[in-house]
């Protein structure tokens, strides 16, 4: 089965989509109802049980304050577009990163209403909880979210839903490095999808703590430049470099965010844009 053939604007070898997920100020707590704490934490610590994780929730709430400023500012070094994968009730909590959003001119991609699952909620929850991540983005905003990332997993019903509220791509896939269309979910009325990238996420430093930022950003380098030289070969392909507030903020991680961006925009014929830009160059491109 091979991928579609595409061709980037202007000539360019590759695609790049530097995504930066906003979950802090959204994740578990018992604060906020939940039955217990937050199981994704640095320290890898989780006990089932309904008691405050007080030491993780700092730790996101880092993100927020030290993490969060280092990365626009490397991104308005660099001039590099971004799409914010955001769960919207962070950005209630928070919205000094919804107005960082709109003052870069980014693109705020819905994460959900909260960082939760939603593989367990029935059809009118789940529409209710699209719905509810739309309104509320687009007031913290001033834009609404055009494309949709779920917190790992989503049901059968993800996908029709989030086409009859006006979605146009959902990037819950990881099965290709281009764009494709979902023609069969919902017939008449196809779906982008734009595949992510889980290998070269930061989040690789949390769960693996054997990988140093230098493994990670050799890794996300390399990645990048296997698909650049198939860009150079006539067949361009895009990247996904997957980052976290909380993760490559910190003081000892930034550097090699920095030394990314340092290296792709060296090179030439390298289009880095947001996801809806690619979603929609795709679909003038290939109409379904």
């Amino acid at each position: 089965m091979q991928e579609e053939r595409i061709d980037w604007p202007n000539g360019a070898k590759v695609a790049l989509s530097i995504v930066v997920n906003v979950e802090e100020g959204s994740e578990m707590t018992v604060a906020r109802g939940d039955r217990g704490m937050e199981p994704v934490d640095e320290l890898g610590i989780h006990i089932k049980s309904p008691i405050r994780n007080y030491g993780n929730e700092s730790n996101y709430l880092y993100g927020i304050k030290a993490g969060a400023p280092r990365i626009v500012k490397l991104l308005e070094r660099y001039d590099a577009m971004a799409s914010w994968t955001v769960a919207a009730l962070s950005l209630e909590n928070h919205p000094e990163i919804a107005r960082a959003i709109a003052d870069l001119g980014h693109e705020p991609v819905s994460h959900g209403w909260r960082w939760v699952h939603q593989f367990k909620m029935d059809e009118a929850q789940e529409a209710e909880f699209i719905a509810k991540a739309v309104s509320s983005i687009e007031k913290t905003v001033g834009v609404r979210p055009y494309g949709w990332l779920s917190r790992y997993f989503h049901t059968d019903n993800t996908r029709r839903l989030l086409i009859e509220q006006g979605f146009e791509y959902h990037m819950d896939d990881y099965s290709g490095d281009v764009p494709f269309w979902d023609r069969d979910t919902v017939p008449g009325k196809p779906l982008v999808i734009v595949p992510y990238q889980l290998d070269s996420n930061d989040m690789k430093m949390w769960i693996d703590p054997a990988m140093t930022p230098t493994q990670w950003l050799e890794y996300a380098k390399n990645c990048f430049d296997q698909l650049y030289r198939e860009g150079e070969e006539g067949n361009p392909k895009m990247m996904s470099l997957g980052l976290h507030l909380r993760i490559i903020g910190r003081p000892g991680r930034i550097w090699a965010f920095e030394e990314f961006l340092r290296h792709v925009t060296a090179k030439k014929g390298v289009w880095i844009a947001s996801r809806r830009q690619i979603a929609n160059h795709f679909a003038q491109q290939t109409p379904a």
